[in-house]
Parts: C-alpha cells; structure tokens; sequence
C-alpha cells in the first residue's frame, strides 16, 4: 500500500497543471464540518490580543468568534493562538542531493520530488501555512499537488521561472516583457527579479534602469506583482521602477528606505536564517556551483550588515517589513528561526514581527481579505504554540498545533 501512495503521489505532481493562487482556496473537504476551538490567547494577526473566546469554523472558513461556542473540539487554552505564519520567500524544491551536497533546485527526478514534497511538510508543520516559493518551474506542480489535497504542505504562491539579470544579455525591455508574459502564462502568482548579483558575489547590479523598469511595469499590466532581488543601488532603482517588493535590501541605505516607504514599496530582508543556514551547512554547499570560500567569506561579513539593516529599517516611520527567511536546503522547518533573529539580533518588537508574517505579509501578497487573521470570513489557518513570543520569542520553535483551511495536520497541544 505505501509502494501504492509513493507512486500515486509522484503521478499526481508530474501532471498537476497550473490555476494560479485561487485554487490554494479550495476547501479540502466537501462536507463543511463545524469545529470550535477553545482559546485563552489569541493573537489576531493585526497586532492584537484577545483572551477566553472560541473560534468557530466550518468547512474551510472562521464563521464565528463567539465566547459560548460548543461543543470544543479542540482545547488550546494556555496555549498562545495565532493565525499561520506567511513567509514571503522560501525555496521549496532546493534540495542536497544524494551525495549530501547542494543540488540547487533538485529538478524533477523522483528522489527531488519526494525531497520537495518532504521540504512543504517540514515547512507546514512548522507553523508556516502559506509561503511564496520564488525561484523554480517546478514550484508549480507541487502548488497544485497541495492544492488538491494529494500532498500536506503549505499553500504556495510562486513565480515559475525567475527573470536572471544579466546585463545587456538579459535581453531588450520588449524582450523582458515578453519572458514576463511568459511567466503568466505558465501559471506564476508572482514575478521574480534577480536585479543584483548574489551578495557572495558583491551585489552589483546586473539589470539597467529600463530593463527593470520594463519588467516590474508588464508585470504590473498583467496584474501581478514583482518581487526583486536587490543590494546595494538596486534597492532604489527596483523603488522607483515600481516594483512590488525588494528582497534582501543589503546595503540598502537610509535614503533608499524613505524612498520605498514613500512609495509603499515592501521591504523583506533577512535577519539571519538564511545566512546562518549557510554557515551551518557550509561543508554541504561548497564547492558546488556558486559558492565558494571567498563567497563565504563575504557572507560572514554580510551577516551584521543584514541585522544592522532590519534595526535601521525598523525605525523608518511608515516602511512595511513583511517576513521571509530565503529558505533552502538545509533551512526548511526552521524557518520559524527568523523571527528569533529579527528580535534578538534586529531589535523588532515581538508583536511586530508576528504581524510581519501575518496580516501585513498576506496585505504584500493581495490575499489580506484571505489569510494572515483570525477574523470571521478568513481561511481557517490556525496555529498554537507551548509559550507566549511576546514575552519569549523561543516560543516560535515550539508549534503544537497546525491548520490550515480547515484541516489539523498537527496536534500535539495536550
């Protein structure tokens, strides 16, 4: 019987076709069961708290929050509720092959498929119900195998195949537009830009202003947003091109941080997971393509330069800093990791940074009348957790109870 599964789960993700972020809102069981949860503390996603009430669902969707809701199925009293965390950027499919070393994306031989899938169940038992997996085709298969129930794993937004700067041979703006079509056409929720080097490489800027300008505004025409790899002067130039949000924003300066809040532009860097990762698998990543110990080097130096830059960002009155780990092999189900860097090395505010990853990140990816709260007519994506991060941010490590649409796929609460 499990031969069975594994080979009916491979066919089911090799010919998943694509319909975009709507179909994540499937409900997954026909029937709309009613659930009620008991809560003694619930954070609500938009900074506040409520206490002794009861969250009722049915099917998919909160439809209640009433105090003298019954019969409880679920008890998380003592426990701190919350909605499921969103991470802006992860990279699902990024794999160590079979020799233990970086494969990069994996691709879509078996043991990369099953690794993937192993990646969204690490990740949604993590806490994280919904993430945006940017960087790789095959992202879009397991969005649907998710979608429809075949696979756990978190609800996935993704953006097919990245726009890769590359100078003058990236291609003619009319060129950029046309691959940004493209992208849309093979079912991406979001674009990907790559504007900078790799920070392992320096950061320099590898797209001109009107290459960017043109794919940040097909993509707007098209009604998607851009999300865009960014250092140094490329924070500014993917600003003002309008694009949707700057990922890293390493060297980023003040100035530049105005400017995307004036703007409304979203900011996500990285406190400290992703390069922690590295570090941590360093035997596992070097010597594969892209990562060398120069490269490693510099992502020692970088490490203070991204806390120094969440406390700056911090502090720009107005500027929107969702949350996202840039996780990879190595990093997934530990995304929840972040949120410890972001308050213990970035200075935020707990309740801030629990707001970053959920209404504010589901309000950057258009869904905030969707996920990101715990409010009557959003989806059912509840998690609980043994502690309160407000007062002790190691909380996050300890998710006791996960759903997402509806449907518990973790509960070990009591």
């Amino acid at each position: 019987m499990r031969f069975l599964r594994i080979i009916c789960v491979t066919l089911l993700i090799s010919v998943c076709s694509s319909s975009g972020v709507q179909t994540q809102m499937r409900v997954q069981n026909s029937v709309a069961k009613r659930t009620v949860i008991a809560a003694s503390t619930v954070l609500d996603g938009k900074g506040h708290v409520f206490h002794n009430t009861r969250i009722v669902i049915e099917g998919s969707k909160i439809v209640a929050i009433d105090p003298k809701a019954r019969p409880v199925d679920y008890d998380l009293r003592g426990l701190s509720v919350m909605p499921g965390w969103i991470d802006a950027h992860v990279h699902l499919t990024w794999i160590f092959g079979k020799d233990g070393k970086n494969a990069g994306q994996g691709g879509t031989t078996p043991e990369a498929i099953y690794a993937a899938a192993s990646n969204a169940y690490a990740t949604l038992m993590a806490g994280f119900t919904t993430v945006q997996s940017v960087g790789s085709p095959a992202d879009i298969p397991l969005r649907e195998a998710i979608a429809k129930g075949s696979l756990p794993g978190p609800r996935i937004l993704t953006s097919a195949e990245p726009l890769a700067g590359r100078g003058p041979q990236t291609g003619t703006p009319e060129e950029i537009r046309a691959f940004i079509r493209k992208q849309k056409e093979a079912g991406a929720d979001v674009i990907k830009i790559f504007a900078s080097q790799s920070i392992r490489a320096g950061g320099g800027m590898t797209l001109s202003p009107e290459q960017l300008n043109a794919a940040c505004d097909e993509a707007k025409k098209l009604g998607l947003r851009a999300v865009v790899h960014a250092y140094k002067e490329a924070v500014r130039a993917a600003t003002l091109a309008g694009c949707t949000q700057v990922e890293h924003g390493t060297m980023a300066t003040d100035d530049d941080l105005r400017l995307m809040a004036s703007k409304g532009t979203y900011l996500d860097p990285q406190a400290g997971l992703v390069i922690e990762n590295y570090l941590a698998n360093k035997d596992r990543y070097l010597g594969t393509p892209g990562y060398t110990e120069e490269g490693f080097a510099a992502m020692q130096r970088v490490l203070s330069l991204n806390h120094e830059l969440v406390q700056r960002a911090s502090k720009i009155p107005g500027l929107k800093i969702v949350f996202g780990t840039d996780a990879v092999a190595g990093a997934h189900g530990r995304n929840a990791e972040e949120f410890i860097d972001r308050v213990r090395d970035g200075g935020v505010d707990p309740m801030t940074a629990m707001v970053s990853a959920n209404s504010l990140a589901a309000e950057a990816m258009r869904l905030s009348d969707q996920i990101g709260s715990i409010a009557t007519g959003w989806q059912a994506d509840i998690i609980a957790l043994d502690g309160d991060p407000l007062k002790d941010i190691t909380a996050v490590r300890r998710v006791v109870f996960v759903m997402k649409g509806g449907v518990v796929y973790k509960n070990s609460s009591h």
